[in-house]
């Protein structure tokens, strides 16, 4: 194979610090006032009204440019395809919403035409979902639970439960909450908070919905063995359910039983065969449709439900419901799951519409989606339907079988008009045993997701982590606090993560510009009295002092220990110098008392009489105070650095995109300590907004310039190295000076 080859480059100039960069480049240092960004964004024009008009409603924008030859042929047959799939998942999972299975028809209808409209997705069919539909079944069963419907019968002398009351008041608590939910959404759409889908992490979602998959199972065991456990809310609400099950199997209907177990062997055997021929057949089998009406069929011909106590779907109106106000005194107690639904329904919605988007080749609008969705469950919520979000199983049959735009998910709402208006009657005996086995085999892919754990384990232990703390969380807790919990935790590594960064001494790769850490490349060597520093994390409050630590122990610099035997020192050279002063002083007045003796002594033999003879002194004169102090004080010399210290200590902050005042106060000291013991400290790599941040923490005063800061790692050697060749000279004209 023939090597690739090398391009070579050489750059000549000078060695640059930010100042230098600052005055080159031009810094401009104007900003645009917030009341000018107010007016402009008020602002309005023709072409940018236009622009919000189609932005705001995308269907305006595509649907003048479908293509009738290219795209009609393929939605028609797409749209068919999926409206069947519509008419059992929608009544399969209105079960898991504890809710009438027509009024999965009706979520499986209005919030589709409503995302036809207003949807910037091409490819998602948005409707009834196994995750928001059991998140539903939480919120009514929770404050409508069976025990509040029981009513006295005088024949039985029993308590009966009232299923007519209790559903209608289900119906009116799921419509509520998903109306909330929807306005929350448009809301948060409209203020543009799309971003927060960027919390929902790939591991987290994917492992919620393999929680959520669980909470479905363990919800529709009444169904599948025909048994009427004890309904549980709080944490641990599915460990309770999952006991009482245990505990009510050996009350299993058979009849139930063995309608579930054949349902879900066909179905499965069903699959194996579609998954096989999808090459040969133009449209998957409808299997699911298939097994509704074979199963109605028998349940109708042999009367499963009065001979051997199998439940049914029962009368199932004909029609369209009318739009209904949600009541208010509801909505007060589904504000926290109304939210979560907010952010499920949109973060599964978004994600699964951004691998259509880049597979295809197009743009889908968060914020619009965010808006698209929010109606969609607005309007559904109106006219009693339950929150909706987009299936993978529809979705990806809508694509296979020719789906371009969203005139499909138009024509699949045309086909649950169709059943709604004519032919929903005709289920009335369906099995809901049937429904159960429908939901367990269409959670076969969200069971698949447990093989994330092989390949997190491979490539990323702290997603594998998330991954099990979610799904635990999730399973333990119901499906929204377990979302709350399952969030925190998710930020709470990233925390962690940059509270234990890697920290590394970089070397340069001889021959180059490039530094890399010594202790992983072989080829990369350690610059003589130079040590350059990086962490790979931002330097903010949680992780500044262990920033400074991990300094200190990758230097070898004991800064603490070094700083407090210098400050001795000088504490020790003060002492002796007001010691040495004191003694000069004294021993001055002393000179100056024998000064004035003397010349007392002098004048009065010069007053003798002459001829006298006198004795001749030889005076000698007195030492002045400054020569006395100079002969008897002896200075110590200043503090003197080890030389096994660095001359200068280079500080890699290209990994740093934020500095908070603690980060700013970290790094000042860092200067002002290791500037003490006579190691220079240098910035390399700071981006214009950690010098901002620099200059806003006021760092910089008459000692500490720009100077300091370079804006690249390579600059900040080259500056280092300079100094050190010129002090290498001056240190050799003082030695020839010496000698």
């Amino acid at each position: 194979m023939e090597q690739k080859r090398r391009v070579g480059y050489a750059i000549q100039r000078e060695v640059l610090d930010e100042q230098n960069v600052e005055e080159m480049a031009e810094k401009s240092d104007a900003k645009t006032p917030l009341s000018q960004k107010i007016k402009k964004s008020l602002r309005c024009s023709g072409p940018r009204l236009k622009k919000s008009i189609l932005s705001c409603v995308p269907i305006i924008s595509w649907l003048r440019r479908y293509s009738l030859r290219d795209w009609a042929i393929g939605d028609l047959v797409s749209g068919i395809s999926v409206g069947i799939m519509h008419l059992p998942q929608g009544m399969a999972y209105a079960l898991l919403a504890a809710v009438p299975p027509v009024f999965g028809l009706y979520s499986s209808f209005y919030p589709i035409l409503v995302y036809f409209i207003f949807g910037t997705s091409r490819h998602i069919s948005v409707g009834t979902y196994a995750v928001m539909s059991v998140m539903i079944g939480g919120v009514t069963e929770r404050i409508a639970p069976d025990s509040h419907f029981l009513v006295w019968d005088n024949a039985t002398n029993t308590s009966v439960l009232d299923t007519y009351t209790r559903d209608h008041e289900r119906v009116k608590i799921a419509a509520a909450v998903t109306f909330l939910s929807g306005i929350l959404q448009v809301l948060l759409g409209m203020v543009q908070f799309g971003f927060v889908v960027t919390y929902l992490s790939e591991p987290l979602v994917r492992g919620y919905t393999t929680a959520a998959a669980i909470n479905v199972i363990v919800s529709q065991l009444k169904y599948f063995f025909g048994i009427q456990p004890e309904r549980f809310s709080g944490p641990f609400s599915l460990i309770y359910t999952v006991i009482d099950v245990c505990y009510l199997l050996p009350k299993t209907n058979i009849g139930t039983l063995v309608v579930s177990i054949v349902t879900t062997v066909g179905l499965i055997g069903a699959k194996e065969v579609n998954s096989l021929l999808a090459r040969k057949l133009p449209v998957p089998i409808p299997v699911e449709l298939l097994a509704i009406i074979i199963a109605t069929v028998i349940s109708w011909q042999f009367n499963l439900d009065t001979k051997y106590g199998v439940e049914v779907v029962g009368p199932i109106p004909s029609g369209l419901q009318p739009p209904r106000v949600p009541e208010v005194s509801i909505l007060g107690q589904v504000i926290g799951d109304a939210f979560a639904l907010a952010i499920v329904g949109y973060g599964i919605a978004i994600s699964l519409g951004r691998i259509f988007a880049l597979k295809y080749g197009y743009r889908v609008d968060s914020n619009q989606e965010l808006v698209a969705l929010g109606l969609s469950n607005t309007v559904g919520g109106l006219f009693q339907c339950f929150a909706i979000s987009c299936s993978m199983s529809r979705s990806l049959v809508q694509e296979s079988t020719g789906g371009k735009t969203q005139v499909a998910s138009a024509i699949s709402a045309f086909v649950i008009l169709i059943i709604l208006l004519k032919i929903g009657e005709l289920f009335e005996q369906l099995p809901k045993a049937v429904l159960a086995a429908i939901i367990y085999v269409n959670l076969h892919g969200m069971m698949k997701q447990f093989n994330d754990i092989r390949i997190l384990w491979r490539t990323n232990r702290v997603d594998m982590v998330v991954w099990i703390a979610t799904l635990i969380l999730t399973v333990l807790f119901n499906p929204d606090m377990g979302l709350a919990a399952s969030i925190a935790f998710s930020i709470l590594t990233v925390i962690f993560r940059t509270q234990l960064p890697q920290y590394s001494i970089l070397g340069q790769v001889k021959g180059t510009d490039i530094y890399r850490p010594i202790n992983q490349y072989k080829q990369a060597y350690q610059l003589p009295g130079l040590f350059i520093f990086r962490s790979s994390a931002t330097l903010y409050f949680a992780n500044a002092e262990m920033y400074a630590d991990a300094l200190a122990a990758k230097s070898g610099i004991d800064i603490t220990k070094i700083l407090t035997r210098k400050r001795k020192q000088d504490l020790k050279k003060l002492r002796r110098e007001k010691k040495e002063a004191k003694k000069a002083k004294k021993e001055a007045k002393k000179a100056a008392k024998m000064e004035t003796k003397m010349e007392a002594k002098m004048e009065s033999d010069t007053e003798a009489e002459p001829g006298t003879e006198t004795d001749e002194y030889e005076l000698e004169e007195p030492e002045s105070p400054q020569m006395r102090i100079s002969t008897v004080a002896t200075v110590e010399g200043s503090f003197q650095t080890d030389h096994a210290l660095p001359r200068a200590i280079i500080l890699d902050l290209s990994p740093v995109n934020f500095l908070d005042t603690v980060g700013v106060k970290t790094l000042r000291n860092i200067l002002k300590d290791y500037g003490e013991i006579g190691v220079e400290v240098i910035l390399a790599g700071c981006q214009p907004c950690v010098v901002e941040n620099l200059e806003k923490g006021e760092f910089f005063n008459e000692k500490v310039t720009k100077g300091c800061l370079f804006s690249s790692l390579h600059d900040a050697v080259l500056h280092c190295q300079k100094d050190e060749a010129r002090q290498h000279m001056t240190d050799q004209v003082l030695a020839g000076t010496h000698l």
